[in-house]
């Protein structure tokens, strides 16, 4: 895990119609181990995205595999963790994704519901900015990245979903700066981060061996993590999303607000046969370990 640095087991199970993905704590007595994947239960969303239910118990790190699912179209799941954080792989989504796709998934026979923004919401937080806006059909999501360090610099990308092809959000690392390492540890915090599973950048260089997958992988890494926490809504969304500086914190942010009123959004059922393959309603196929 990447932040506590413990060795975490997890196993992805099938799970019916309308469960939605809920995460099970393993190593926690049962009555109180559940905990809905849902935007009202994030907590402290620094530095990774963290749910807790009403006993107390939480999750943390879930935003790339929240990303995988929502990807894969996986509406339906039950996440069995036997400790409190999800962990790091790689620092992407790929391995999480390579399981989901080698062990396969299942069409449920139920409609599929959306969110379909309505009107258009706004949170800015000094440079921190996000809005959400309606859009026909499809999910956007343009998102941009100021950094001072030469080789990150600005960074822009628009990502449409109904482009299909995932590889290059999926397989795109987390990255931090070397100066940071020595903050991070000392507020307690990146004891499993490593150079093989996170992109550490020190003035205009690449310390990893391997160097970057993607041109745009820093800005396709961010891309990741707002398309982990959008899934936190319980829907797939049908809207354009802009991010600037963002990070877990205001896209949560954003979510609450849009969804505190209802005259922002509907909840929708697409019927059309020929919508991209992340809109179908799946279920895990079996588990995966």
């Amino acid at each position: 895990a990447l932040h506590s640095g413990i060795n975490v087991n997890v196993c992805l199970k099938p799970a019916s119609i309308n469960t939605g993905i809920v995460f099970k704590r393993t190593d926690i007595d049962s009555n109180k181990n559940i905990i809905e994947a849902n935007y009202k239960n994030v907590i402290s969303p620094i530095l990774c995205t963290k749910i807790q239910n009403s006993h107390g118990v939480s999750v943390s790190t879930i935003e790339h595999l929240m990303a995988a699912f929502y990807g894969e179209g996986i509406d339906n799941v039950i996440v069995e963790v036997n400790a409190p954080e999800i962990p790091i792989m790689d620092g992407s989504s790929f391995d999480f994704v390579t399981a989901i796709k080698s062990f396969g998934t299942q069409e449920q026979n139920c409609a599929k519901k959306f969110i379909k923004i309505l009107k258009k919401i706004e949170i800015k937080d000094g440079q921190k900015h996000i809005s959400i806006e309606p859009l026909n059909k499809d999910l956007i999501i343009d998102f941009e990245i100021v950094y001072k360090n030469p080789l990150i610099r600005t960074r822009r990308k628009e990502f449409k979903l109904s482009n299909g092809n995932l590889n290059s959000v999926y397989n795109s690392r987390t990255f931090c700066l070397y100066e940071d390492i020595e903050k991070l540890r000392n507020l307690n915090l990146a004891k499993g981060g490593s150079l093989d599973n996170a992109i550490v950048v020190k003035e205009n260089k690449i310390l990893n061996k391997e160097k970057l997958r993607n041109e745009k992988e820093f800005v396709n890494h961010k891309i990741l993590d707002c398309l982990g926490d959008l899934y936190l809504s319980g829907f797939k969304i049908v809207g354009k999303i802009t991010s600037c500086q963002g990070g877990h914190n205001i896209t949560n942010q954003g979510l609450r607000k849009l969804l505190s009123k209802n005259e922002n959004f509907s909840i929708i059922e697409l019927k059309e046969k020929n919508i991209p393959h992340s809109f179908l309603n799946k279920n895990i196929l079996k588990s995966i370990a």
